[in-house]
């Protein structure tokens, strides 16, 4: 089921989309992000952690820590980007514990292979120069 489609023109409306999405989320809340590289992924997750309290500078990808931990006020948000690991190195990685902690945002989640049940899916899809599509549904 989609619970919102939105078409932006440009990063900040890409980030708006992350910060509507903020409110409806509580602690083990995963939020799984798809999209091809530069679709706005760590955008979105930058409005999301905005919304959450976290100052939007202190938001950058995780492409080579590959886990980036946000205090909020009122949650702890780990963005998380597999993109540079197998799935066999993504089991060690111990996303399951992350989401008894806080709200787990997962940039290219098609190498996790146990997904967890009730995510949010958020596809990005790139329609050229600035503009995207952003669908969120819940699994």
């Amino acid at each position: 089921m989609v619970t919102r489609t939105v078409e932006t023109s440009g990063e900040a409306e890409t980030a708006a989309a992350g910060a509507q999405l903020a409110p409806a989320l509580r602690t083990g809340d995963v939020v799984l992000l798809s999209g091809e590289l530069g679709a706005g992924k760590t955008a979105f997750v930058r409005g999301l952690a905005h919304a959450l309290g976290v100052p939007e500078e202190d938001v950058t990808s995780p492409t080579f820590t590959l886990v980036q931990e946000y205090r909020a006020p009122h949650a702890v948000l780990f963005h998380v980007d597999l993109y540079r690991l197998s799935p066999r190195e993504v089991e060690d990685l111990g996303l399951d514990e992350m989401t008894g902690d806080g709200i787990l945002a997962v940039e290219w989640p098609d190498r996790w292979v146990d997904l967890p049940p009730g995510a949010y899916d958020v596809q990005i899809e790139h329609l050229g120069g600035d503009r995207r599509v952003v669908s969120i549904m819940k699994t």
